[in-house]
Protein backbone atom coordinates (compact mmCIF):
# COMPACT_ATOMS: atom_id res chain seq x y z
CA UNK A 1 0.00 0.00 0.00
CA UNK A 2 1.22 3.44 -0.43
CA UNK A 3 0.31 6.48 1.06
CA UNK A 4 -1.85 7.80 -1.53
CA UNK A 5 -4.33 4.91 0.15
CA UNK A 6 -4.91 7.23 3.08
CA UNK A 7 -6.02 11.18 3.25
CA UNK A 8 -3.34 13.61 4.03
CA UNK A 9 -4.11 13.98 7.89
CA UNK A 10 -2.99 13.24 10.95
CA UNK A 11 -4.01 9.86 12.71
CA UNK A 12 -4.70 9.49 16.31
CA UNK A 13 -5.32 6.57 17.67
CA UNK A 14 -6.51 6.55 20.91
CA UNK A 15 -6.75 4.26 23.59
CA UNK A 16 -7.28 3.60 27.54
CA UNK A 17 -3.84 1.91 28.28
CA UNK A 18 -1.93 -0.44 25.99
CA UNK A 19 -0.33 -3.25 28.60
CA UNK A 20 1.84 -6.23 27.27
CA UNK A 21 -0.46 -9.58 28.32
CA UNK A 22 -3.67 -7.91 29.51
CA UNK A 23 -6.79 -6.97 27.83
CA UNK A 24 -6.32 -9.68 25.41
CA UNK A 25 -7.69 -9.19 21.86
CA UNK A 26 -8.10 -5.33 22.56
CA UNK A 27 -4.22 -4.66 22.93
CA UNK A 28 -3.48 -7.15 19.95
CA UNK A 29 -5.57 -5.19 17.88
CA UNK A 30 -5.13 -1.92 18.98
CA UNK A 31 -1.31 -1.79 18.01
CA UNK A 32 -2.09 -3.78 14.88
CA UNK A 33 -4.15 -1.12 13.61
CA UNK A 34 -1.64 1.43 14.27
CA UNK A 35 1.43 -0.93 12.91
CA UNK A 36 -0.67 -1.35 9.72
CA UNK A 37 -1.71 2.30 9.37
CA UNK A 38 2.00 3.14 9.40
CA UNK A 39 2.62 0.37 6.74
CA UNK A 40 0.16 1.83 4.32
CA UNK A 41 1.33 5.48 5.07
CA UNK A 42 -0.74 7.33 7.04
CA UNK A 43 0.75 9.35 9.80
CA UNK A 44 -0.45 7.39 13.00
CA UNK A 45 0.35 8.37 16.56
CA UNK A 46 -0.73 6.05 19.55
CA UNK A 47 -2.20 8.01 22.27
CA UNK A 48 -2.79 6.31 25.65
CA UNK A 49 -3.96 8.07 28.77
CA UNK A 50 -2.83 5.49 31.44
CA UNK A 51 -1.50 7.14 34.34
CA UNK A 52 1.35 4.49 35.19
CA UNK A 53 4.98 5.97 35.72
CA UNK A 54 6.88 6.97 32.98
CA UNK A 55 9.40 3.94 33.59
CA UNK A 56 6.64 1.51 33.03
CA UNK A 57 5.42 2.96 29.99
CA UNK A 58 8.68 3.09 28.08
CA UNK A 59 9.16 -0.98 30.00
CA UNK A 60 5.30 -1.86 27.57
CA UNK A 61 6.70 -0.05 24.77
CA UNK A 62 10.19 -1.63 24.61
CA UNK A 63 8.23 -5.23 25.00
CA UNK A 64 6.03 -4.17 22.33
CA UNK A 65 9.25 -3.32 20.19
CA UNK A 66 11.37 -6.44 20.80
CA UNK A 67 7.92 -8.32 19.90
CA UNK A 68 7.53 -6.34 16.64
CA UNK A 69 4.02 -5.19 17.62
CA UNK A 70 4.72 -1.69 17.89
CA UNK A 71 7.54 0.69 16.91
CA UNK A 72 7.95 3.12 20.19
CA UNK A 73 8.34 6.60 17.97
CA UNK A 74 4.60 6.05 17.67
CA UNK A 75 3.68 6.11 21.30
CA UNK A 76 2.63 9.04 23.01
CA UNK A 77 1.04 9.30 26.59
CA UNK A 78 -0.82 12.17 28.76
CA UNK A 79 1.18 11.67 31.96
CA UNK A 80 4.19 11.01 30.26
CA UNK A 81 3.54 14.54 28.03
CA UNK A 82 2.01 16.81 31.43
CA UNK A 83 5.71 17.04 33.40
CA UNK A 84 7.43 19.99 32.39
CA UNK A 85 11.66 20.04 32.47
CA UNK A 86 11.20 21.39 35.85
CA UNK A 87 9.19 18.75 37.27
CA UNK A 88 6.22 20.70 37.62
CA UNK A 89 2.77 20.41 35.57
CA UNK A 90 3.49 21.05 31.88
CA UNK A 91 1.96 24.71 30.18
CA UNK A 92 -0.57 22.69 28.40
CA UNK A 93 -1.65 21.06 31.71
CA UNK A 94 -1.65 24.82 33.22
CA UNK A 95 -3.51 26.00 30.80
CA UNK A 96 -6.11 24.03 31.65
CA UNK A 97 -6.82 24.24 35.02
CA UNK A 98 -8.74 27.10 37.07
CA UNK A 99 -8.15 28.08 40.53
CA UNK A 100 -9.57 25.78 43.21
CA UNK A 101 -8.67 22.96 45.55
CA UNK A 102 -8.74 19.07 46.09
CA UNK A 103 -11.84 17.72 46.89
CA UNK A 104 -11.28 16.99 50.81
CA UNK A 105 -13.95 13.93 50.76
CA UNK A 106 -11.71 12.20 48.22
CA UNK A 107 -8.28 10.47 48.41
CA UNK A 108 -5.57 11.28 45.76
CA UNK A 109 -2.56 9.42 44.20
CA UNK A 110 0.16 11.48 42.82
CA UNK A 111 1.09 10.58 39.42
CA UNK A 112 3.29 12.35 36.65
CA UNK A 113 5.87 12.28 38.69
CA UNK A 114 3.98 14.60 40.79
CA UNK A 115 2.73 16.63 38.71
CA UNK A 116 -0.72 15.77 38.73
CA UNK A 117 -2.98 14.71 42.03
CA UNK A 118 -5.82 12.51 40.51
CA UNK A 119 -8.85 11.47 42.58
CA UNK A 120 -9.76 8.26 43.48
CA UNK A 121 -13.62 7.51 42.49
CA UNK A 122 -14.38 4.32 43.27
CA UNK A 123 -17.46 4.33 40.61
CA UNK A 124 -18.38 2.09 37.45
CA UNK A 125 -18.53 5.71 35.86
CA UNK A 126 -15.36 7.00 37.47
CA UNK A 127 -14.60 8.47 34.22
CA UNK A 128 -17.76 10.70 34.14
CA UNK A 129 -16.37 12.37 36.95
CA UNK A 130 -15.67 16.03 37.35
CA UNK A 131 -13.71 15.70 40.48
CA UNK A 132 -11.15 18.76 40.60
CA UNK A 133 -7.62 16.70 39.09
CA UNK A 134 -4.88 18.95 41.34
CA UNK A 135 -2.43 20.53 38.91
CA UNK A 136 1.02 21.44 40.99
CA UNK A 137 4.49 23.59 39.96
CA UNK A 138 8.34 22.02 40.15
CA UNK A 139 8.29 23.03 44.02
CA UNK A 140 5.16 20.72 44.39
CA UNK A 141 2.55 23.72 45.30
CA UNK A 142 -0.60 23.37 44.19
CA UNK A 143 -1.41 25.60 41.05
CA UNK A 144 -4.91 24.48 40.52
CA UNK A 145 -7.26 22.13 39.31
CA UNK A 146 -8.56 20.79 36.08
CA UNK A 147 -11.94 19.53 36.28
CA UNK A 148 -12.30 15.99 35.43
CA UNK A 149 -10.86 13.25 33.47
CA UNK A 150 -12.85 14.42 30.34
CA UNK A 151 -11.43 17.89 30.67
CA UNK A 152 -7.61 16.98 30.93
CA UNK A 153 -8.08 14.58 28.23
CA UNK A 154 -9.55 16.68 25.80
CA UNK A 155 -6.90 19.59 26.98
CA UNK A 156 -4.22 17.09 25.75
CA UNK A 157 -5.85 15.95 22.63
CA UNK A 158 -6.13 19.79 21.92
CA UNK A 159 -2.33 19.96 22.49
CA UNK A 160 -1.14 17.42 20.49
CA UNK A 161 -3.32 18.46 17.72
CA UNK A 162 -1.82 21.62 17.48
CA UNK A 163 1.23 20.71 18.31
CA UNK A 164 1.45 18.95 15.03
CA UNK A 165 -0.32 21.34 12.72
CA UNK A 166 2.69 23.58 13.47
CA UNK A 167 4.35 20.44 11.82
CA UNK A 168 2.14 20.54 9.10
CA UNK A 169 -1.56 22.17 8.88
CA UNK A 170 -3.91 19.47 8.14
CA UNK A 171 -7.27 17.68 9.95
CA UNK A 172 -7.18 15.34 12.74
CA UNK A 173 -8.21 11.91 12.42
CA UNK A 174 -8.65 10.38 15.67
CA UNK A 175 -9.26 6.59 15.95
CA UNK A 176 -11.26 5.88 19.38
CA UNK A 177 -10.37 2.67 20.73
CA UNK A 178 -12.52 3.18 23.47
CA UNK A 179 -16.17 3.02 24.69
CA UNK A 180 -15.17 5.29 27.68
CA UNK A 181 -13.05 8.05 25.83
CA UNK A 182 -15.60 7.73 23.37
CA UNK A 183 -17.97 9.33 25.50
CA UNK A 184 -15.90 11.87 26.99
CA UNK A 185 -14.41 13.15 23.51
CA UNK A 186 -17.45 12.42 21.62
CA UNK A 187 -17.99 16.93 21.02
CA UNK A 188 -14.23 17.25 21.04
CA UNK A 189 -12.48 18.91 18.23
CA UNK A 190 -12.78 21.91 15.18
CA UNK A 191 -14.64 21.57 11.62
CA UNK A 192 -11.28 19.63 10.80
CA UNK A 193 -11.53 17.00 13.22
CA UNK A 194 -12.86 13.62 12.44
CA UNK A 195 -13.42 11.00 15.19
CA UNK A 196 -13.98 7.20 13.95
CA UNK A 197 -15.18 4.81 16.87
CA UNK A 198 -13.80 1.33 16.48
CA UNK A 199 -15.33 -1.36 18.10
CA UNK A 200 -13.78 -4.08 20.40
CA UNK A 201 -16.81 -6.15 22.55
CA UNK A 202 -20.00 -7.29 22.60
CA UNK A 203 -22.74 -4.57 23.63
CA UNK A 204 -25.20 -7.25 25.11
CA UNK A 205 -25.73 -9.29 28.53
CA UNK A 206 -26.51 -12.61 28.95
CA UNK A 207 -28.38 -14.92 27.16
CA UNK A 208 -26.56 -12.60 24.62
CA UNK A 209 -29.48 -12.92 22.15
CA UNK A 210 -30.16 -9.65 19.78
CA UNK A 211 -33.11 -9.03 22.26
CA UNK A 212 -30.85 -9.44 25.50
CA UNK A 213 -30.66 -6.28 28.03
CA UNK A 214 -27.96 -3.89 26.92
CA UNK A 215 -24.54 -4.01 28.46
CA UNK A 216 -25.34 -0.79 31.01
CA UNK A 217 -21.78 0.25 30.07
CA UNK A 218 -22.99 0.49 26.36
CA UNK A 219 -26.50 2.12 27.30
CA UNK A 220 -25.39 6.03 27.48
CA UNK A 221 -22.49 5.03 24.25
CA UNK A 222 -25.48 4.16 22.55
CA UNK A 223 -27.25 7.63 22.81
CA UNK A 224 -24.06 9.65 21.80
CA UNK A 225 -23.27 6.86 18.57
CA UNK A 226 -24.60 9.24 15.73
CA UNK A 227 -22.47 11.94 16.82
CA UNK A 228 -19.08 9.94 15.81
CA UNK A 229 -18.45 10.42 12.36
CA UNK A 230 -18.23 6.32 11.84
CA UNK A 231 -18.39 3.80 13.96
CA UNK A 232 -16.53 0.75 12.58
CA UNK A 233 -18.23 -2.77 13.73
CA UNK A 234 -15.70 -5.93 13.60
CA UNK A 235 -18.96 -7.90 12.47
CA UNK A 236 -21.66 -7.42 9.85
CA UNK A 237 -23.96 -9.77 12.45
CA UNK A 238 -23.25 -7.17 15.16
CA UNK A 239 -23.53 -4.12 12.81
CA UNK A 240 -27.05 -5.80 12.03
CA UNK A 241 -28.49 -6.23 15.33
CA UNK A 242 -27.48 -3.10 16.06
CA UNK A 243 -29.43 -1.67 13.14
CA UNK A 244 -32.54 -3.89 14.07
CA UNK A 245 -32.78 -2.48 17.26
CA UNK A 246 -31.38 1.28 17.55
CA UNK A 247 -31.66 2.43 13.62
CA UNK A 248 -28.87 3.46 11.51
CA UNK A 249 -28.74 7.08 12.60
CA UNK A 250 -25.05 6.09 12.76
CA UNK A 251 -22.35 6.05 10.28
CA UNK A 252 -22.01 2.39 10.73
CA UNK A 253 -19.24 0.29 8.71
CA UNK A 254 -18.41 -3.38 8.58
CA UNK A 255 -14.54 -3.13 9.48
CA UNK A 256 -12.92 -6.52 10.82
CA UNK A 257 -9.61 -6.48 12.97
CA UNK A 258 -7.22 -7.70 10.32
CA UNK A 259 -4.90 -10.70 10.81
CA UNK A 260 -1.67 -10.99 9.88
CA UNK A 261 -0.85 -14.06 8.46
CA UNK A 262 1.90 -16.58 7.82
CA UNK A 263 4.65 -16.33 4.87
CA UNK A 264 3.87 -19.94 4.19
CA UNK A 265 1.18 -22.54 5.80
CA UNK A 266 1.54 -25.93 7.49
CA UNK A 267 -0.27 -28.42 5.83
CA UNK A 268 -2.70 -30.44 7.59
CA UNK A 269 -0.23 -33.82 6.88
CA UNK A 270 2.43 -31.67 8.73
CA UNK A 271 0.66 -31.27 11.89
CA UNK A 272 0.20 -32.87 14.98
CA UNK A 273 -2.19 -35.59 14.45
CA UNK A 274 -4.97 -35.33 17.21
CA UNK A 275 -4.43 -32.10 18.83
CA UNK A 276 -6.66 -29.25 19.58
CA UNK A 277 -5.87 -26.04 20.76
CA UNK A 278 -7.51 -23.47 22.48
CA UNK A 279 -6.31 -19.83 22.64
CA UNK A 280 -7.51 -16.77 24.97
CA UNK A 281 -8.30 -16.15 28.45
CA UNK A 282 -9.27 -18.69 30.99
CA UNK A 283 -12.30 -16.48 32.17
CA UNK A 284 -15.70 -18.14 32.62
CA UNK A 285 -17.01 -16.48 29.32
CA UNK A 286 -14.61 -18.90 27.61
CA UNK A 287 -16.61 -21.57 28.56
CA UNK A 288 -13.79 -24.04 28.81
CA UNK A 289 -15.17 -26.45 31.30
CA UNK A 290 -17.30 -27.39 28.35
CA UNK A 291 -14.48 -27.55 25.82
CA UNK A 292 -12.79 -29.68 28.35
CA UNK A 293 -15.92 -32.33 28.90
CA UNK A 294 -16.98 -32.59 25.18
CA UNK A 295 -13.15 -33.06 24.55
CA UNK A 296 -13.23 -36.24 27.27
CA UNK A 297 -16.45 -37.45 25.13
CA UNK A 298 -14.01 -37.34 21.85
CA UNK A 299 -11.41 -39.22 23.20
CA UNK A 300 -13.21 -42.06 24.41
CA UNK A 301 -13.64 -42.54 20.44
CA UNK A 302 -10.40 -40.92 19.36
CA UNK A 303 -7.70 -41.98 21.77
CA UNK A 304 -5.15 -40.05 20.51
CA UNK A 305 -6.67 -36.73 20.54
CA UNK A 306 -4.61 -34.09 22.87
CA UNK A 307 -6.02 -30.74 24.13
CA UNK A 308 -3.85 -27.77 24.31
CA UNK A 309 -5.35 -24.77 26.43
CA UNK A 310 -3.18 -21.64 26.10
CA UNK A 311 -4.03 -17.90 28.00
CA UNK A 312 -3.78 -17.22 31.47
CA UNK A 313 -6.67 -16.09 34.14
CA UNK A 314 -9.07 -16.77 36.64
CA UNK A 315 -10.28 -20.11 35.65
CA UNK A 316 -6.68 -22.14 35.84
CA UNK A 317 -6.94 -24.01 39.04
CA UNK A 318 -10.73 -24.91 38.40
CA UNK A 319 -10.26 -25.87 35.08
CA UNK A 320 -6.70 -28.00 36.57
CA UNK A 321 -8.69 -29.52 39.26
CA UNK A 322 -11.71 -30.54 36.17
CA UNK A 323 -9.31 -32.08 34.02
CA UNK A 324 -7.94 -34.37 37.30
CA UNK A 325 -11.63 -35.46 38.18
CA UNK A 326 -11.91 -36.65 34.62
CA UNK A 327 -8.75 -38.60 34.14
CA UNK A 328 -7.23 -36.04 31.65
CA UNK A 329 -3.77 -35.25 32.93
CA UNK A 330 -2.25 -36.59 30.12
CA UNK A 331 -4.45 -35.47 27.28
CA UNK A 332 -5.56 -31.80 28.70
CA UNK A 333 -2.67 -29.76 29.50
CA UNK A 334 -2.97 -26.02 30.32
CA UNK A 335 -0.12 -24.42 28.93
CA UNK A 336 -0.02 -20.76 29.99
CA UNK A 337 0.18 -17.46 27.71
CA UNK A 338 1.87 -17.57 24.55
CA UNK A 339 3.92 -14.82 22.31
CA UNK A 340 3.73 -16.47 19.33
CA UNK A 341 0.28 -18.06 18.74
CA UNK A 342 0.99 -18.46 15.10
CA UNK A 343 3.55 -21.29 16.34
CA UNK A 344 0.52 -22.97 18.73
CA UNK A 345 -1.96 -22.88 15.99
CA UNK A 346 0.66 -24.34 13.06
CA UNK A 347 0.85 -27.07 15.12
CA UNK A 348 -3.04 -27.83 15.99
CA UNK A 349 -4.97 -30.23 13.70
CA UNK A 350 -8.43 -28.03 15.17
CA UNK A 351 -8.28 -24.97 16.68
CA UNK A 352 -11.68 -24.88 19.49
CA UNK A 353 -13.84 -21.90 20.76
CA UNK A 354 -16.21 -22.67 22.95
CA UNK A 355 -16.91 -18.95 24.29
CA UNK A 356 -20.38 -17.57 25.28
CA UNK A 357 -19.23 -14.25 23.04
CA UNK A 358 -16.84 -12.13 21.48
CA UNK A 359 -16.10 -9.10 20.19
CA UNK A 360 -14.95 -10.73 17.25
CA UNK A 361 -12.69 -13.30 17.97
CA UNK A 362 -9.16 -13.03 17.09
CA UNK A 363 -7.61 -16.49 17.67
CA UNK A 364 -10.26 -17.55 15.56
CA UNK A 365 -9.17 -15.16 12.61
CA UNK A 366 -5.54 -16.27 13.30
CA UNK A 367 -6.38 -19.88 13.25
CA UNK A 368 -8.35 -19.11 9.58
CA UNK A 369 -5.17 -17.67 8.62
CA UNK A 370 -2.88 -20.18 9.57
CA UNK A 371 -4.41 -22.24 7.96
CA UNK A 372 -6.29 -24.51 10.90
CA UNK A 373 -9.96 -25.83 10.56
CA UNK A 374 -12.46 -24.63 13.02
CA UNK A 375 -14.91 -25.57 15.17
CA UNK A 376 -17.23 -23.05 16.82
CA UNK A 377 -20.24 -22.90 18.64
CA UNK A 378 -22.35 -20.30 16.62
CA UNK A 379 -22.39 -17.54 19.44
CA UNK A 380 -22.76 -13.75 18.71
CA UNK A 381 -20.08 -12.38 17.47
CA UNK A 382 -17.82 -13.75 15.21
CA UNK A 383 -18.06 -16.94 13.96
CA UNK A 384 -20.59 -16.66 11.24
CA UNK A 385 -19.47 -14.02 10.13
CA UNK A 386 -15.89 -15.81 9.71
CA UNK A 387 -17.03 -19.06 8.93
CA UNK A 388 -19.61 -17.97 5.86
CA UNK A 389 -17.15 -18.93 3.35
CA UNK A 390 -16.39 -22.03 4.92
CA UNK A 391 -13.10 -22.80 6.76
CA UNK A 392 -14.54 -24.60 9.86
CA UNK A 393 -17.70 -25.90 11.60
CA UNK A 394 -20.25 -23.96 12.83
CA UNK A 395 -22.67 -25.72 15.69
CA UNK A 396 -25.69 -24.35 17.24
CA UNK A 397 -24.89 -22.26 20.31
CA UNK A 398 -24.75 -24.59 23.55
CA UNK A 399 -25.11 -28.12 21.50
CA UNK A 400 -22.32 -30.27 23.31
CA UNK A 401 -24.17 -32.83 21.35
CA UNK A 402 -23.08 -31.11 17.81
CA UNK A 403 -19.79 -29.62 19.20
CA UNK A 404 -18.66 -33.16 20.11
CA UNK A 405 -19.25 -34.70 16.86
CA UNK A 406 -18.15 -31.55 15.05
CA UNK A 407 -14.52 -32.27 16.64
CA UNK A 408 -14.73 -36.32 16.22
CA UNK A 409 -15.43 -35.33 12.35
CA UNK A 410 -12.67 -33.55 11.60
CA UNK A 411 -10.01 -35.48 13.40
CA UNK A 412 -11.30 -38.60 12.19
CA UNK A 413 -11.64 -37.31 7.94
CA UNK A 414 -8.24 -36.27 6.57
CA UNK A 415 -10.69 -35.08 3.17
CA UNK A 416 -12.77 -32.75 5.46
CA UNK A 417 -9.61 -31.36 6.78
CA UNK A 418 -7.51 -30.89 4.07
CA UNK A 419 -10.75 -29.22 2.83
CA UNK A 420 -11.47 -26.94 5.52
CA UNK A 421 -8.00 -25.96 5.38
CA UNK A 422 -8.03 -24.70 1.96
CA UNK A 423 -11.22 -23.37 2.76
CA UNK A 424 -9.58 -21.26 6.06
CA UNK A 425 -7.01 -19.60 4.08
CA UNK A 426 -9.57 -18.58 1.61
CA UNK A 427 -11.53 -17.24 4.38
CA UNK A 428 -9.01 -14.85 5.61
CA UNK A 429 -8.39 -13.18 2.84
CA UNK A 430 -11.25 -10.92 4.06
CA UNK A 431 -9.40 -10.31 7.16
CA UNK A 432 -6.06 -9.06 5.39
CA UNK A 433 -4.14 -5.51 6.64
CA UNK A 434 -4.57 -4.75 2.83
CA UNK A 435 -8.31 -5.00 3.16
CA UNK A 436 -8.84 -3.57 6.23
CA UNK A 437 -6.60 -0.49 5.18
CA UNK A 438 -8.45 0.02 2.11
CA UNK A 439 -11.64 0.06 4.36
CA UNK A 440 -9.82 2.29 6.94
CA UNK A 441 -8.95 4.76 4.22
CA UNK A 442 -11.80 4.87 2.23
CA UNK A 443 -14.10 5.90 5.52
CA UNK A 444 -11.24 8.61 6.43
CA UNK A 445 -12.04 10.19 2.99
CA UNK A 446 -15.59 9.47 2.83
CA UNK A 447 -16.04 11.43 6.69
CA UNK A 448 -13.43 14.31 5.74
CA UNK A 449 -15.85 14.89 2.65
CA UNK A 450 -18.23 15.80 4.62
CA UNK A 451 -18.93 18.12 7.68
CA UNK A 452 -18.71 16.40 10.94
CA UNK A 453 -21.01 15.15 12.91
CA UNK A 454 -20.93 16.78 16.06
Amino acid sequence: MTSADFPDAWYLILSSRLVPDLDGGYTISTLARARQMRAAGADALLLTVDPAEADAHAAHRATFEERGVAASESFLNLFDEAVDADGGAAPWVRAAARAGTADASLEYRRVAGGAVDLPVVIDPDWHLSTAPIVVRDAASQPVGVVDGFGALYRAWLTHVSARLRTRRDRPIVVVCESRQLGELIVGWGDDDTRILHTIHTIHLDAPYTAEAPLNGLWTRWFALADRFDAVLWPTAHQRDDVRARFGRAANDIVAPHAVEGPDAVVPPSAREPGLIVAVGRLAPGKRLDRAIRAFARVRADVPSARLELWGAGARREALEALVVELGLDGAVALRGLTSDPGAVLDRAAVYLTTSAFEGQGLALAEALAHGTPVVAWDIRYGPRDMLAAGGGILVPDDDDEALVAALRNVLTDEALRERLAREARDAAHTLTPERAMRTLADVSRGVLERPRRR
